[in-house]
């Protein structure tokens, strides 16, 4: 007899009970639509795997610490604030014309308080982090990637060189990969185009 495949409660409390074969069929099941629904607004291949990939990643990393009622419009709505930190991060249009949507516009709900928390979630762990770097090297990704100062205008304003700004962004961002990466590892035997 065939083993029935688990609804996405099961598989989010066996997720939370750390079950990581639990997360890879959660994983396989979702990884599609949300790279599709990233692809709808940012139209790089690499650029969408990575934020799908950090949101995973992320899930994975709060899974203790997240209630999800609905998964599928939890995940909706986490891939739609990725785009959009993405976006806002590379100071492009955050809204791009689309001829057709192919997507059952009834299948997700928009949900504007779970976008919320999330987005809190999210900056909360991304402060701790900066947190933990040396403080030049942290305020040099604030004055990056907050508030879109090129590496030019930082040198300039901190007194110090480019190839010093482009250093400690480079040191923030792995440490920023290396913490929101932590099971990046295990995503590697399911995604043969993770790149870190």
């Amino acid at each position: 007899m065939a083993k029935s495949t688990p609804c996405d409660a099961e598989l989010w409390t066996k997720i939370c009970n750390n079950d990581y074969r639990a997360f890879t069929v959660l994983f396989n099941r979702y990884w599609l639509i949300l790279y599709k629904t990233a692809n709808l607004y940012v139209k790089d291949i690499e650029v969408c795997e990575e934020i799908v990939l950090d949101l995973f990643l992320t899930l994975w990393n709060r899974r203790n610490y997240i209630v999800i009622d609905n998964l599928p419009n939890y995940l909706k709505a986490s891939v739609r604030y990725q785009v959009y930190a993405r976006l806002k991060k590379t100071k492009k249009p955050a809204i791009l014309y689309v001829d057709s949507y192919t997507e059952d516009a009834g299948s997700w709900q928009e949900n504007e308080g779970q976008e919320k928390l999330i987005y809190g979630e999210l900056e909360n762990d991304m402060n701790i982090c900066l947190e933990q770097l040396p403080r030049r090297c942290s305020e040099i990704f604030s004055l990056s990637r907050i508030q879109y100062f090129s590496n030019e205008e930082i040198a300039e304003q901190l007194g110090i060189s480019k190839r010093s700004v482009e250093n400690q962004l480079t040191l923030a961002l792995k440490h920023l990969r290396i913490h929101f990466k932590v099971i990046g590892v295990f995503l590697v035997s399911y995604c043969s185009f993770f790149k870190l």
